[in-house]
């Protein structure tokens, strides 16, 4: 079926665990940085529904959100039929977009937005339909994406309600007033277009940025930082008492949840992996957000639960 792109797998796949292990303790894709620690791999011994052996390789960020998601591919998937394997918490995007584009991760969980910014940096898309029609057209050969959701979990500046209230900001714009500020967030974004660079010239706001990672809303809590670069489905935006600056200018680009997978196999995938992503919403990704982080589940349980209660399990 894919022969080409599954030559030398078992020994490539062998060096992304590796790579994954060594970046998924300094890096990740989320702004915050934090994830869960499942990882692991299964490999049934049943075939694929196509009646090959081949094994559908499913990916994750390190982080808990994306890997919740990717386990809810995994356990589709394997009710499919197929025979799949795992290798979660891999990084960033300089680390598992490479494993990809060789073949030697089949299907991840992606975000429209910042995934299309990673091929094309002077994109000016930022509708949701926009941006997914662009993205389409920026992936490399052997790349494409299936139906994105209407479930977004994206990039947004928050600020503690005491910050709110003192400068009435309720606006990103609101910042321009206001002197010494200091931007945190995860290491990559002090690069990225909706950075400090991105703030001075859409709103004009000068702010000075600190590598934040995994303590961003424990700094913004503490006053260490002004500013946090925080997902929009993250429940403590929610549970701290945060303010999600509005953006009237689109320094964000919509970035909706959407299966990136290998070409070859995308067709066959699509019935699988579609609905899924038509019945995960908004509100649905934040409370699956909840069960991980104030609940504790595992990424499996909750992966479960979701594919049960949606009847996508048979």
């Amino acid at each position: 079926m894919y022969t080409a792109r599954n030559k030398g797998r078992l020994a490539l796949g062998a060096a992304v665990v590796g790579a994954a292990l060594a970046l998924s303790g300094c890096a990740s894709a989320d702004p915050l940085g934090s994830g869960s620690s499942t990882g692991a791999s299964s490999t049934p011994d049943s075939s694929t529904s196509t009646g090959t052996t081949d094994t559908i390789v499913v990916g994750s960020q390190a982080y808990y959100s994306n890997e919740i998601i990717a386990e809810i591919y995994a356990q589709a998937l394997e009710n499919a039929g197929y025979t799949v394997q795992r290798q979660f918490q891999i990084g960033q995007r300089d680390a598992y977009l490479p494993a990809l584009e060789k073949g030697d991760v089949d299907v991840f969980p992606e975000y429209t937005g910042n995934l299309l910014q990673y091929y094309d940096p002077k994109t000016t898309a930022t509708k949701s339909d926009e941006v997914y029609a662009e993205l389409k057209t920026a992936l490399p050969d052997g790349l494409t994406v299936l139906e994105q959701s209407p479930a977004t979990d994206q990039d947004s500046y928050n600020v503690t309600k005491e910050f709110a209230d003192k400068y009435s900001a309720s606006s990103i714009a609101d910042l321009a007033a206001v002197n010494g500020l200091v931007l945190g967030g995860n290491a990559e974004l002090e690069d990225r277009p909706y950075g400090p660079q991105g703030l001075a010239s859409v709103y004009g706001v000068t702010v000075d940025f600190q590598a934040t990672g995994d303590t961003t809303v424990d700094a913004l809590v503490a006053g260490t930082i002004d500013i946090a670069n925080v997902y929009s489905a993250d429940p403590r935006i929610a549970s701290q008492g945060l303010v999600t600056l509005a953006d009237p200018e689109g320094l964000f680009l919509a970035s909706n949840v959407v299966p990136l997978v290998n070409a070859d196999i995308a067709d066959e995938l699509a019935a699988v992996l579609d609905p899924i992503d038509a019945a995960l919403t908004p509100e649905g990704l934040t409370a699956l957000n909840v069960l991980s982080v104030d609940k504790q589940e595992s990424s499996d349980q909750i992966a479960t639960d979701w594919l049960t209660e949606n009847g996508l399990l048979s």
